[in-house]
């Protein structure tokens, strides 16, 4: 068992390539599949508590049945039926939650730094599962285990990530991990749709999306987030598809062997066309969808101790 020195995983900020590694090493066990007669004890007798303030599909079911695939005794918490859409407080949930003694609280907030917040209130190691515009590390680690599966490599490769990349949670994680991992990153979107610090992560931008995409490896597009949006930030669908939409004429400009991926959901015709996001030589964003459960799992064992 490789050691990773964390309680919590609040983001891949403050993690060292070997904390990374250590979670892909693991994630990759299970996603080699194999037959494994103990792994429904590795969390036996455990407690993981999933507290989503946000709707979410991929992210909640994905850690309830990596909990369930390690024996853990999983609750999804309903904050819609809950005292936290009475008035509740953050602090208030957080000394409920920590006399039901659970070992793993995965939450996803609106703000940024609830999660860790929350942790500095419970017994139980927390994982972030998404807050505000901050962090996403377990969907950062999954894109992660993707690439060095169908690339063979996790280091020197030209990854562009293209899109709404001042409103991703997502893209913030996966600039910290791949330039972590000596990777060159390519930051493409619309100046309003930069977030404003973008230099500090050592990173190119480009406004031209074919430049950005010239001799890339990984194509990584973003949605559009409008939800998140206050103000007119882009143009109209179908200026912004003209754009930054990814098609098979902007993809000729990567290499002939380049990946596509999308955390999802997708806004087909928007930030990606239907046939790139369906070609089965070019896109991984399936793959993406099966390693989550993967990797959920190495975090879950990790977190709780439950690894062998």
């Amino acid at each position: 068992m490789t050691d990773f020195a964390h309680r919590h995983l609040l983001g891949i900020e403050g993690l060292s390539p070997a904390d990374v590694l250590a979670v892909l090493d693991r994630a990759e066990i299970h996603a080699s599949g194999g037959v494994d007669p103990d792994l429904k004890r590795r969390l036996r007798g455990r407690t993981q508590i999933n507290l989503f303030f946000e709707n979410s599909t991929r992210t909640q079911a994905s850690f309830e049945l990596a909990g369930k695939r390690l024996g853990a005794d999983v609750m999804n918490m309903s904050v819609r039926t809950s005292s936290l859409a009475k008035g509740e407080t953050l602090l208030d949930t957080a000394a409920t939650l920590n006399a039901m003694r659970p070992d793993v609280i995965v939450v996803r907030h609106e703000m940024s730094g609830a999660p860790a917040l929350l942790a500095q209130k419970v017994d139980a190691a927390v994982i972030n599962a998404g807050d505000g515009r901050h962090e996403h590390p377990t969907q950062a680690l999954l894109d992660a285990l993707t690439i060095r599966r169908r690339k063979g490599r996790l280091h020197r490769l030209t990854v562009a990530i293209c899109g709404d990349v001042a409103h991703s949670r997502v893209a913030r994680s996966d600039m910290i991990l791949l330039g972590l991992m000596e990777n060159r990153v390519r930051l493409c979107a619309p100046p309003t749709l930069l977030p404003p610090e973008v230099e500090r992560y050592g990173v190119e931008v480009f406004d031209d999306m074919e430049a950005a995409l010239d001799g890339a490896d990984v194509v990584m597009m973003l949605r559009l987030q409008r939800e998140r949006m206050e103000g007119a930030f882009a143009p109209s669908r179908r200026e912004y598809f003209h754009r930054y939409g990814l098609d098979h004429r902007k993809l000729a400009r990567a290499k002939p062997d380049a990946i596509v991926m999308h955390p999802g959901p997708m806004n087909r015709g928007v930030e990606i066309d239907a046939l790139v996001a369906d070609d089965p030589e070019r896109s991984v964003i399936a793959e993406q969808v099966e390693m989550g459960v993967a990797v959920r799992m190495a975090v879950l064992e990790l977190l709780a101790g439950g690894a062998a």
